[in-house]
């Protein structure tokens, strides 16, 4: 079955305008088009366009992901490529995971103490009960 930009833009919530760009960038190597140039999206275009929003989403260049799409076309042979691809980004996934982590960690620190800091009215009491209650934690 095939779909048009509209019903595409409807399924995955992305604007036509940016399927038109992932179509122009190449990242979309065996769209189809009707006679009148359409495009007409297939099933494996559907699957494409979820790998690279997940690749975009996660940090990906745009590079990248044409290149990986240009692997995907060359079929078996670049199979050992694409699966370093993968276990590189993978990696980078977890990397940021982990910074994200640390970062909400902070956030959620900072926010008890100025909770507490609203709660007293000042920041020095808020220090000193933060403190009584994380005795290993950093001053704010």
């Amino acid at each position: 079955m095939g779909y048009t930009i509209k019903q595409v833009s409807e399924m995955t919530g992305l604007s036509v305008p940016t399927l038109r760009f992932y179509d122009k960038e190449g990242l979309l190597p065996e769209l189809k088009r009707k006679e009148s140039g359409y495009r007409i999206f297939s099933e494996e275009d559907l699957y494409s366009i979820e790998l690279i929003e997940c690749f975009k989403q996660s940090g990906m260049q745009i590079r990248e992901i044409r290149h990986f799409m240009a692997l995907v076309k060359q079929g078996d042979a670049s199979l050992e490529e694409r699966l370093a691809i993968c276990q590189r980004h993978v990696k980078r996934l977890e990397e940021k995971m982990g910074d994200l982590r640390r970062a909400l960690d902070h956030s959620l620190h900072t926010l008890e103490f100025y909770e507490i800091a609203a709660e007293t009215g000042s920041e020095a009491l808020a220090g000193e009960k933060y403190r009584a209650l994380h005795p290993d934690a950093e001053e704010e």
